[in-house]
């Protein structure tokens, strides 16, 4: 899938940065670091030596593990060293421009970070020329994870606390709490994984859904917790999970999102017929109740009917 591409490519780039300052590291410590399991570390491991600075002899990294350890042979290999000056056509250098002053200009964004950019900015505008004069034209807006993220990159650099409020869908309801940021993980959309400290325990957050943040004086102090492999999804059904079929309405479409469903089907009203498997069975019957008519479950049967009755027992207890 498209999202699984491009999260693996960011995961393979921060790879090539880590592995080079750290020879001989422990294949279950990076995995560790990076939040997956050590099997899908080892396929991005074998795909790496098919990449490099060109395909010319000795630009290819040269990575190989023995399962317990990753060794570089060539690290200098993208050091930079003896090379011939990058050399970037019009177009790649009005886009990288433009991104740069982008960036530059987000709140919560480190100054140490914000005086390197534009530092570097200033010098690809000196070397683009007129194609420098051309990109200051254009501009881009972030949307509001953009600020998000900065202010939770900062966060985590400078270990504070965070005050969140939350839009949850599943409740239609924001909510506000503390949370002591463990990390930022790509998995389709950008999350904070964290210690909430109003339900102790750890918590995933979709940058576009906070709705606002505040970056704390106290001290982030999450407890020593496994990172968990977030490789395969947020949500990672077993292939023998019952499989269970529900339809929801344009309300209810970020029910695909936080699922991994088998199978999306679109509905003629805008919704969608999902596919999916798991474990708890129960737990869908409770998303039916809280999506009200953005969602049903079509089968299986006796669970669509246990929805029902459980929905008819809800409204009497109110009537």
């Amino acid at each position: 899938m498209a999202s699984n591409a491009i999260d693996r490519t960011r995961r393979m780039l921060s790879l090539v940065t880590y592995l080079r300052d750290r020879p001989g590291a422990r294949v279950e410590e990076v995995a560790r670091a990076f939040g997956v399991g050590e099997e899908t570390l080892i396929s991005d491991l074998r795909l790496l030596p098919m990449c490099g600075i060109s395909y010319r002899g000795g630009d290819l990294l040269d990575i190989d593990t023995d399962g317990e350890q990753i060794w570089w042979h060539n690290a200098e290999a993208v050091s930079g060293a003896a090379r011939e000056p990058l050399r970037l056509a019009a177009d790649e250098a009005t886009a990288l421009l433009v991104a740069a002053r982008a960036v530059a200009a987000l709140p919560g964004l480190r100054e140490g970070d914000r005086e390197a950019l534009l530092t570097a900015t200033a010098k690809l505008e000196a070397a683009a020329g007129e194609t420098a004069r051309a990109s200051s034209r254009l501009t881009v807006t972030f949307e509001s994870e953009g600020e998000v993220f900065a202010d939770v990159d900062r966060a985590l650099a400078e270990r504070r606390r965070l005050r969140l409020r939350y839009y949850s869908p599943g409740r239609d309801a924001v909510s506000e709490r503390e949370v002591d940021p463990i990390r930022m993980v790509v998995v389709g959309h950008t999350y904070l994984e964290a210690w909430c400290r109003r339900s102790e325990a750890r918590r995933t957050f979709r940058l576009d859904r906070v709705a606002g943040l505040d970056v704390l004086d106290a001290r982030a102090e999450p407890p020593a917790l496994e990172p968990r492999d977030l490789s395969a999804g947020l949500v990672q059904p077993a292939p023998d999970d019952p499989e269970v079929v529900v339809e929801v309405g344009p309300g209810g479409r970020w029910v695909a999102e936080y699922y991994q469903p088998e199978t999306t089907e679109e509905l003629p009203d805008g919704g969608l017929r999902i596919t999916l498997r798991t474990a708890d069975p129960a737990g869908l019957r409770r998303l039916a109740l809280r999506l009200g008519r953005d969602g049903r479950i079509i089968s299986p049967s006796e669970l669509a009917e246990s929805a029902v009755t459980a929905a008819r027992e809800a409204l009497a207890a109110y009537e």
